[in-house]
């Protein structure tokens, strides 16, 4: 028997402490945003990623100790795959480099042959570069990508539905991406393409759990006749929950594999999946309907009363 199902509470009795959660963790968030900003990525900001193979395991620490000692500034250092793999992002070193570019094959060497000093088997693997041009045109068009999906969701919802779940959708969907975009602020972890591709996942996810709630209410708006809107949210809510945390445990399961066992490749994306599935559990449950009851929903507003007489209007 599944204790979730069809389950009774008040969930609407605490929307006044969830929107006191939401508002100070917004504000915690774009304080941050403002302050420290976002920890971007080569992708964004140019640069060259070097990948160095050591027939041993390498410390990380003391890879960049070495960087460091030699001159280079502003390094990321970190495990490649495996612990033999470490991959060196150097971000230009100069103006003359962020503005002209730098000489791959050169950077490289020397960063190899830096390297060897410390370990005499270390070998290049790969080496990539990205313009400073490239990447903040990778900022321009992140950017209008998430504004074109909030977009398409608030028209899409208001044809489905009514304005105030469109509105009550989007709330819920630019909580999430602050709340997210606020942790990868203040913890300062990268912020790269894949991140960017994962907040798009987690608006995606958040609507998806709104749009059943959504659904359900008007569907019992249709049956109760007599309840109360504030008892239709609820038992809307009730009666989904079952199937939101199932998803949402299900879902965690595999992104916690992803976390721990997947690699610093694919680290950021999972990490950001799992603060959005967790905050966007949230946001369906306690933002996107509470912003609705707010904005005064109704049975009429989904039930338009039909007029005395209409059925014989096509009569002369």
């Amino acid at each position: 028997m599944n204790l979730l199902a069809n389950i009774k509470y008040d969930f609407m009795a605490h929307r006044k402490g969830a929107l006191f959660l939401s508002l100070t963790l917004i504000v915690v968030a774009l304080g941050s945003l403002f302050t420290r900003g976002l920890n971007f990525g080569l992708d964004f900001t140019g640069g060259t990623v070097v990948v160095v193979n050591f027939d041993q395991s390498a410390e990380v620490s003391a890879v960049r100790d070495q960087l460091e000692t030699a001159g280079y500034q502003g390094i990321v250092v970190k495990n490649f795959g495996t612990s033999t793999d470490i991959e060196i992002t150097l971000p230009p070193q100069s103006e003359t480099e962020a503005e002209d570019g730098v000489d791959e094959a050169k950077l490289s060497n020397e960063v190899v042959e830096e390297l060897r000093l410390l370990d005499a088997s270390a070998a290049l693997v790969k080496v990539d570069y990205v313009g400073s041009q490239v990447g903040d045109e990778l900022v321009e068009q992140g950017s209008l990508a998430l504004l074109y999906a909030i977009l398409g969701i608030l028209i899409y919802v208001t044809i489905r539905f009514e304005w105030r779940f469109s509105l009550g959708a989007i709330a819920a969907l630019v909580h999430d991406v602050i709340i997210t975009a606020g942790v990868f602020s203040i913890w300062q972890v990268e912020f790269d393409l894949t991140v960017l591709a994962a907040l798009l996942a987690v608006i995606g996810y958040s609507l998806n759990d709104t749009i059943v709630v959504f659904d359900r209410i008007r569907e019992n708006f249709r049956k109760g006749r007599k309840a109360t809107t504030e008892e239709v949210i609820n038992k809307s809510i009730g009666q989904t929950l079952s199937r939101t945390v199932i998803t949402s445990l299900t879902t965690m399961l595999v992104l916690l594999a992803l976390f721990f066992f997947g690699g610093a490749l694919i680290h950021g994306f999972a990490f950001a999946l799992i603060v959005g599935v967790i905050v966007g559990t949230y946001s369906s449950i306690f933002v996107a309907s509470t912003t609705t009851l707010a904005l005064g929903i109704s049975r009429e507003d989904l039930i338009p009363v039909e007029k005395e007489g209409a059925s014989l209007d096509h009569i002369p």
